[in-house]
């Protein structure tokens, strides 16, 4: 066991590196200004990328941000000026690059953590973080990985979307108090 999450570290660590600081930080100030302005942050992500995308959500919400996962029930319609964060690693699952075109025609802004600089959501998008790694339908051998398809995209987004809380968190003067404050209470 211990070997295994050995390796899956270690990998993690070697792909971490390609991971570019200006995008994250980018990202990050896009985010901070939006909630400064009272703007409203949507999420999505198929699948396991949108598990990883209501994580994010919910620590986002931590932090005080007005932000909704699409699709939840009680999501409101997205406006001008509005911000869309998909997590995709192909950038282009048909329900995200149709949301986006969606957002798109209606002057929502579009940010998205991706392996694809080149896919239809980062054509699309404000501004992108493109994290390395390979999608089922593709095998950089670079970027190869010792895990199932996928694992190390949703891993490693996880912990970018963890790093970005960190660099909110840091922005915003908060403290550990402070989001506990936003915790849920009837569990």
């Amino acid at each position: 066991m211990k070997k295994a999450v050995n390796k899956i570290l270690e990998e993690l660590t070697r792909l971490s590196e390609f991971i570019c600081d200006e995008e994250l930080e980018y990202i990050a100030t896009i985010l901070y200004e939006a909630n400064k302005d009272g703007k409203r942050i949507f999420l999505s992500g198929a699948g396991r990328s949108g598990c990883v995308t209501k994580s994010f959500t919910n620590r986002l919400m931590h932090l005080g941000f007005s932000c909704y996962f699409v699709g939840d029930i009680t999501t409101p319609p997205i406006r001008q000026d509005d911000i869309l964060f998909l997590i995709s690693g192909s950038g282009k699952t048909t329900a995200l690059v149709n949301m986006a075109k969606k957002a798109k025609s209606i002057h929502a802004e579009i940010l998205t953590i991706t392996l694809q600089r080149e896919g239809e959501i980062s054509q699309l998008a404000k501004a992108s973080i493109v994290l390395p790694g390979t999608t089922r339908l593709q095998d950089r051998e670079m970027f190869s990985s010792i895990q199932p398809i996928g694992s190390s995209f949703e891993q490693l987004s996880w912990l970018t979307c963890d790093a970005l809380i960190m660099i909110l968190k840091e922005k915003m003067n908060l403290t550990n108090d402070d989001l506990i404050a936003n915790h849920a209470n009837l569990e």
